[in-house]
């Protein structure tokens, strides 16, 4: 059985401008936490959106890296920095956290299935190819907290984060290599990681709460 890895162009670059836009608002948001001004907004934003798929990138030996290849990205962000600085006290009072966290839900799964289908397709083995896929779907949340003086989400939140990213990453692996369409198993996955996500975050699971002390 010949199997298909190729992931369709026009719908890889869609996915890549709708996971950096979401990245990039997250970083608005945490840049207005901080007072930041339109250079710390666009270099938080810059970071939020291009620094997991630059980390890929460079692992992957993928040159140029996407947004020097496609420099409308880096582009698009500037130019809603200077939007989003002057509309993010207003957004803020009517955007809820619940859409703050669905978009940040969305966000790692698009970043985290997409680029595990890119390694998967370059030729790297199943494992490797679904590590790639989390380090880039949380790294620029990581690199935007560290930035801000934060400790990382990641780190911080107690409710899965990085597993969500783990499990669509294996579901598209696994799908993949068993003969499932590639589209079909590019959404099932993205779903998969949003709805784990969203449900960790609703009802609260934690990690290893067996390991935690109560008072």
């Amino acid at each position: 059985m010949i199997i298909n890895f190729v992931i369709d162009p026009l719908v890889f670059r869609a996915i890549e401008v709708i996971a950096i836009l979401i990245a990039a608002f997250s970083g608005f948001g945490e840049a207005q936490k901080k007072g930041m001004d339109i250079v710390g907004l666009y270099v938080v934003a810059f970071i939020a959106a291009f620094g997991g798929g630059t980390l890929r990138d460079i692992l992957l030996d993928r040159r140029p890296l996407f947004w020097v290849e496609h420099q409308e990205y880096a582009l698009l962000v500037f130019v809603l920095s200077f939007i989003a600085l002057p509309l993010m006290r207003f957004f803020k009072s009517i955007v809820s956290e619940w859409v703050l966290n669905f978009a940040d839900a969305l966000g790692l799964g698009l970043f985290s299935v997409a680029s595990t289908g890119l390694a998967l397709e370059m030729g790297y083995q199943g494992f490797a190819s679904i590590i790639m896929g989390v380090i880039t779907g949380v790294f620029g949340g990581v690199l935007r907290d560290v930035i801000c003086n934060e400790v990382p989400l990641i780190l911080r939140d107690g409710k899965p984060y990085a597993v969500c990213s783990f499990a669509g990453c294996a579901s598209y692996v696994a799908m993949v290599t068993n003969g499932i369409e590639t589209a079909v198993a590019l959404w099932a996955s993205i779903l998969i990681v949003v709805l784990l996500r969203v449900l960790a975050w609703r009802l609260k699971w934690q990690l290893f709460q067996l390991w935690k002390h109560k008072d």
